[in-house]
């Protein structure tokens, strides 16, 4: 097929939802989609995956080992991450697996844990924001954010910023965050500018997680333009609906319902380990990805984003994370 049938056919897929969502997107995309990356692509290249004990967070930690990566699996517990260790090792022998406890959401267990890295490594070739939580009601995290908020952006900005001369140190750095095509039904705007921590209103877990989301996708853009000096290219990515306990505990009405048709883990991941570790991940940064192609970050077309609105998110984001 030409490259406008494709093109037109993947935005058709897209813009269906349904069709682009599940497992028919990847099925049908990777006839055109760009090369898988080589095979050893990243031997000798050290990886941090936040959320690893499981769902999406391990199977990109499986896939980065298989291409040789050496990767730090990061969870709030041990026992969970010494199990998702084993399963990994048991599918890629003779890799090699690092468990890393700490909890993203806890600003300081984060600055625990990136001067544990600085003291150890000298270099840290890419970092995964992976980790993420649907809580049916309002929660907080040890310093009292919001543990959406918490999880998904004040700890990975965080994390980000602390291990920036690692990441600098690299020949090859990327850092990848993982939002959710969710993100689109909770455009940047004023409410969500006024009321961070979600404290107004009857809190609903699955437009938080949205909301959040959403705020994945202006994190990556900031730090995009503020890493692009030390040549560390920053991405954001929506893995489709994937067969994962973020799906299945979370929503399990919807899991029901699409069934079979749920993307395996490892589709849900397919991005996530081309980012860091294809050519193309590295060429361009501060973009929002899904099956290995840019997508446009508002649903309907030449619809703008509130610049009064994002202004004040990023201001409000950067004085939580400074207060801790």
């Amino acid at each position: 097929m030409s490259t406008s049938v494709t093109s037109a056919l993947d935005t058709l897929l897209d813009k269906s939802v349904v069709l682009g969502y599940t497992s028919i997107g990847p099925r049908v995309r990777r006839r055109w989609w760009p090369a898988d990356p080589d095979a050893g692509a990243l031997v000798g290249r050290r990886v941090v995956v936040t959320g690893a004990s499981g769902g999406l967070g391990e199977a990109t930690a499986v896939g980065l080992a298989r291409l040789g990566a050496s990767v730090h699996l990061v969870g709030r517990t041990a026992e969970r991450l010494a199990a998702a260790a084993d399963r990994i090792r048991h599918a890629v022998p003779g890799t090699r697996v690092v468990e890393d406890v700490c909890d993203v959401s806890d600003l300081d267990a984060v600055r625990a844990y990136a001067e544990r890295l600085r003291q150890d490594h000298a270099s840290l070739d890419a970092l995964v924001h992976c980790a993420g939580v649907m809580p049916a009601q309002r929660q907080e995290s040890v310093q009292g954010h919001e543990s959406t908020l918490a999880t998904h952006v004040l700890g990975p900005l965080l994390l980000t910023r602390l291990l920036r001369p690692l990441l600098a140190s690299s020949d090859d750095p990327r850092v990848v965050v993982v939002s959710s095509g969710g993100m689109y039904t909770a455009p940047l705007d004023a409410t969500i500018a006024g009321d961070l921590e979600y404290r107004d209103g009857d809190y609903d877990g699955v437009r938080a997680y949205a909301r959040t989301k959403r705020l994945q996708v202006v994190l990556a853009e900031e730090l995009a333009d503020e890493l692009r000096e030390d040549s560390i290219a920053v991405n954001s990515m929506h893995p489709g609906w994937a067969d994962t306990p973020g799906v299945t505990d979370a929503l399990p009405r919807f899991a029901s319902l699409l069934g079979p048709f749920l993307r395996t883990p490892e589709d849900g991941a397919d991005t996530i380990v081309w980012l860091v570790a294809a050519p193309g991940g590295r060429r361009r940064s501060g973009l929002f990805w899904c099956d290995r192609r840019p997508r446009p970050t508002s649903f309907l077309p030449g619809r703008g984003e509130d610049v009064q609105a994002r202004r004040r998110v990023w201001a409000g984001v950067e004085a939580l994370v400074a207060d801790g």
